[in-house]
């Protein structure tokens, strides 16, 4: 990644970044940094499903891939977001930012059934510990995820810190703010189907807790 090329940016995230996207549905996320970027040099790109699996799952990631591969983007499939620190492609890799929009373990249960939350909490906290091992030391690890109920019994801050990361804030998400992103259910006969985001956050984790977090806690 070259440095010394003007600097792109689209919310919280940077062409001089070095960026991991996790659990890519049709991977128009990725397309959109990289369209803002003008390349996608700097990203790793990755899905759980094989790519046999994803054309056939989603009408766009065809054309989504190919785009991406054009602008210069790494794309590795069939990575578990709880292992993909060891992954043979990625496991001597360092990342800036890694991100994962809207985790799920798939529709077993009703949402609001204890067995379903507790299986997507499952999918977060192995995520979470995982990007753990891969984020550069002064890097982020991002997770965006519903807040209202019962998607809020997650408790991702509690997973979070249970896998040794620190909350650096928490700040609303707006797909509108993606260009051409359209997130997906990613799983039964509606797969390619998106949903609605409504109350929805980006928690942004660092394994650095901020000086001004420290700083409150003592004087408290």
């Amino acid at each position: 990644m070259d440095t010394k090329m003007e600097e792109k940016k689209i919310m919280h995230y940077s062409s001089h970044q070095k960026i991991l996207l996790v659990g890519e549905g049709d991977f128009s996320f990725s397309l959109s940094l990289a369209k803002a970027f003008g390349s996608a040099s700097n990203m790793v790109a990755t899905s759980l499903d094989s790519k046999e699996s994803l054309i056939g799952k989603y009408s766009r990631a065809s054309t989504n891939l190919s785009e991406l591969e054009n602008l210069g983007c790494t794309i590795v499939h069939e990575v578990d977001a709880h292992t993909m620190n060891n992954h043979p492609l990625l496991q001597t890799k360092y990342f800036d930012r890694i991100v994962f929009n809207f985790p799920h373990a798939g529709f077993i249960y009703r949402e609001c059934d204890l067995w379903q939350i507790e299986l997507h909490k499952h999918v977060v906290s192995g995520f979470l510990k995982s990007a753990r091992e891969m984020v550069s030391p002064d890097g982020e690890i991002h997770v965006t995820h519903k807040t209202a109920g019962p998607f809020c019994k997650w408790e991702v801050v509690t997973l979070a810190e249970e896998a040794e990361l620190f909350l650096v804030e928490e700040v609303p998400f707006f797909r509108w703010d993606y260009p051409g992103y359209i997130n997906k259910r990613g799983s039964g006969p509606k797969c390619d189907k998106t949903f609605p985001v409504g109350d929805c956050s980006t928690f942004k984790f660092s394994k650095v807790r901020d000086m001004e977090s420290m700083i409150l806690e003592i004087i408290s």
